[in-house]
């Protein structure tokens, strides 16, 4: 075949025409230790905090310890592949989430990718995990409730939207499922929900995604899920993932509810990375900078004023307690960030009293603004009451003859009790808690026996929508009482037909 040169100098002409001059420079450095899901690369200079560093296995890396000869990375993955000598190099990117519309009803890991078989998640938007809060001037004043659905919170904690309540309590005293419940009263409520479970066994959060499934919930539900098989990074970004995920609809002008759950485990994950990076221990060999690690996650909960489009996060983070102890260090930085707290004891828990709530050392910082009128007004003397027959019960026990007074207050107090109690999965809407409330604060209820108040409220309620729903409809719009003599026409039927078991 012969050579033609016109053809060899037409080829060589266009290709120095078509010559691509841009150069790239990427950042490169060498992998000189690894080991505990810690790598430290020696050569990245100009590495900035935070920003996503990339294996040759494909894995990601977060840049955590900027120090003059290396870089301490913390990997987002699995750390098999990864050898001394691999070559690293800078993405320029810092960690961000995807976001969005198309995120609700999927379970995702913290890096935004879907855990749950269904298929890819088409969002073209993405936020970083690491944003500064709103500012002060940013913000407006909590005034608009957030309904739980539970009786004892909605009555004497109230929470509002924008407000950031902490849920206490050891383990195994139904902090959970006061906020699944929570989650599922926000049906037809206007509201997202974000629920983050960090360093659960993912047997755990699956019966927790078939429960919202189950009660339609998953509809306007973000699952975000670190497990406990997971790499400690995975459990410490979770919610900061989380929560950029909210930020996306709060800028948006939506209301948005975000759980964290719990934040006890993203506490011991941060202290095992920091000890891992060989930054110096404090109390408890947790890092000096522990109560920053929540206090940048929970400032970002906030109000946003109408400028802004009106939106909010409520934030409901969780601390695990060991017996009780709302003294040990992680609890009291958190009860110092947080608007309140809703302590779940323990000793009620196990003697059938449920939600175990301990009236008397919790407390929403928002109060009644962040209630509705009617509900304001029959459970102003709720909290009163419970503490005193607390006190009165203890004193009772000695088996001295009480007066009359004492004995009204020790029956009111029990009556009270049963009527907080709330089986799971049962949220309760507003109106129905100020019907049965105001019957109780009333003296309505002082002449059924005890073990018939929960069978009794359960029963007027169901009466109380077939025969006199416009009572219930009326609370719902005016959100005011309902007229005193139409009530106790209402109630008064009601306990004609009602049969006490002795």
């Amino acid at each position: 075949m012969a050579i033609k040169a016109d053809e060899i100098s037409t080829l060589l002409r266009s290709q120095i025409e078509n010559y691509d001059k841009d150069m790239q420079v990427t950042d490169v450095g060498t992998v000189i230790q690894v080991g505990d899901g810690i790598a430290l690369a020696h050569g990245l200079n100009d590495a900035m905090a935070g920003e996503l560093i990339e294996f040759p296995s494909g894995v990601l890396g977060l840049a955590q310890n900027l120090e003059e000869n290396n870089v301490g990375i913390v990997i987002l993955g699995p750390s098999d592949d990864i050898k001394e000598g691999d070559e690293v190099k800078r993405t320029g990117r810092i960690m961000e989430v995807p976001v969005g519309e198309e995120l609700i009803g999927r379970v995702v890991n913290p890096l935004g990718q879907p855990i749950d078989g269904k298929g890819p998640i088409n969002t073209t938007k993405t936020r970083p995990i690491e944003s500064p809060a709103t500012g002060v001037m940013d913000r407006k004043s909590v005034d608009e409730p957030l309904q739980t659905g539970i009786k004892a919170i909605d009555a004497l904690v109230p929470i509002g939207r924008g407000q950031r309540e902490l849920i206490i309590g050891d383990r195994q005293t139904g902090k959970t499922t006061l906020a699944i419940d929570t989650i599922l009263n926000q049906k037809d409520q206007d509201m997202i929900c974000v629920y983050v479970a960090i360093g659960q066994k993912e047997s755990t959060v699956r019966q927790t995604v078939e429960t919202l499934r189950k009660n339609g919930a998953l509809d306007y539900t973000i699952i975000v899920t670190a497990g406990a098989a997971d790499p400690a990074p995975l459990l410490y970004i979770s919610p900061y993932a989380g929560v950029s995920m909210a930020e996306e609809f709060m800028f948006d002008g939506k209301h948005v509810l975000i759980v964290y759950d719990d934040l006890t485990k993203q506490a011991a994950a941060y202290r095992e990375l920091s000890l891992l990076l060989r930054r110096p221990p404090g109390r408890e060999a947790f890092p000096g900078d522990v109560f920053y690690l929540h206090s940048r996650l929970l400032e970002r909960a906030a109000k946003l004023n109408d400028d802004l489009g009106g939106g909010s996060i409520t934030a409901l983070p969780f601390i695990e307690t060991q017996a009780g102890d709302i003294s040990a260090f992680v609890p009291t930085n958190v009860i110092s960030i947080t608007d309140g707290q809703i302590f779940l004891q323990s000793d009620l828990f196990h003697s059938g009293v449920r939600p175990a709530i301990n009236a008397g050392l919790s407390v929403s910082r928002v109060g009644g603004s962040a209630q509705i009128k009617a509900m304001k007004k029959v459970a102003g003397t709720l909290r009163l009451d419970l503490a005193a027959y607390r006190e009165l019960e203890a004193f009772a026990q000695f088996g001295s003859d009480l007066d009359e007074a004492t004995k009204a207050k020790l029956d009111r107090g029990a009556r009270t009790v049963e009527v907080l109690k709330q089986p799971e999965n049962a949220p309760l809407k507003v109106e129905k808690q100020v019907v049965i409330l105001f019957a109780l604060v009333n003296g309505y209820l002082d002449d059924v026996p005890v073990e018939d108040v929960t069978r009794f409220e359960a029963e007027f309620l169901n009466w109380l929508e077939a025969n006199d729903a416009d009572l219930l409809n009326e609370i719902r719009q005016t959100k005011q009482l309902p007229d005193s003599d139409a009530y106790d026409k209402a109630i008064t039927s009601f306990k004609k037909l009602f049969n006490p078991s002795n």
